[in-house]
């Protein structure tokens, strides 16, 4: 991996959810950054938005103009055809002036799936999105390894970035859990003893009501409530006991960009990338 591929992706692991717009500020420095994208998206690190580029028809669209009776098919779809095989070779989308875009690439994509045209499917020009796949957060969290020899310059935002994904993506390995679990129980009987789990969800009602958060409260509140009497891992595990038990709901968020990191950093980070971030009692 170049330096220029290693920054794109330590930028991405900044953006909520490590997905982003192309067109976005964060990414407004890096040149050939379609390239970039394209490069690491054959190799699965990264996905983007697609759109229908070129179509041209097929045999069987000749045959079904030929006889339109032979196959169902609505009016708009054959004037799209009829406009397609008009064409000496393949033509853009935009060609296709009769109808709005997304009613038209409905109907390109129904007849490219019908066998009818060929679709050219490329990265969107316009709009167009970039976001970590889940083979990207393993080879981040598990494979790369820097090439020796480079020295790469890396920002101080950047090392952030990947820090800060590291915590949220570690896991214990499958052959420490079930030390790890012995211990936790040996510590529970130290640590927890002045709170309850029955006194936890009390605590969340509680915030509820003074907070006014209409049943979806944000794990950061319950936190800071809590802090320093339960360590992090601690809280975690007394809410999967509590979901466990049909006592409350650990739910996702959809919206990061309402909260601060700090806050989102709070949530019960997930493998995806995402994190559960709101309690709801039951």
């Amino acid at each position: 991996m170049d330096t220029n591929e290693l920054k794109f992706l330590l930028k991405l692991l900044g953006c909520p959810d490590y997905r982003s717009s192309l067109t976005a500020s964060a990414f407004k420095t890096f040149k050939g950054k379609d390239k970039i994208c394209l490069d690491l998206g054959e190799r699965e690190l990264v996905d983007y938005s697609r759109e229908i580029a070129t179509v041209k028809i097929l045999p069987p669209g000749d045959a079904l103009l030929k006889d339109p009776g032979e196959i169902p098919i609505t009016d708009k779809e054959l004037k799209v055809l009829e406009k397609i095989s008009k064409a000496s070779s393949k033509i853009t989308p935009s060609k296709i002036t009769s109808l709005k875009a997304a009613e038209r690439d409905a109907i390109l994509k129904a007849l490219s799936d019908r066998g009818l045209i060929e679709a050219e499917i490329k990265k969107a020009k316009s709009k167009a999105e970039i976001w970590l796949t889940e083979r990207g957060i393993e080879y981040l969290r598990d494979d790369y390894s820097p090439n020796k020899g480079s020295n790469p310059v890396i920002s101080l935002e950047l090392l952030n970035n990947y820090l800060r994904f590291l915590r949220k993506t570690l896991r214990v390995k499958p052959e420490q859990v079930f030390s790890s679990l012995l211990i936790s129980e040996h510590l529970s009987s130290e640590t927890t003893t002045n709170i309850s789990d029955k006194e936890i969800l009390q605590i969340i009602e509680k915030l509820y009501r003074d907070l006014g958060t209409e049943n979806y409260l944000p794990i950061f509140h319950l936190r800071q409530k809590l802090e320093p009497q339960l360590s992090r891992d601690q809280l975690d595990q007394v809410l999967y006991r509590l979901e466990e038990a049909n006592q409350i709901e650990l739910s996702t968020l959809a919206e990061p960009r309402d909260y601060t990191p700090e806050q989102v950093d709070a949530g019960i980070s997930q493998i995806s990338g995402g994190c559960l971030f709101f309690i709801t009692v039951n």
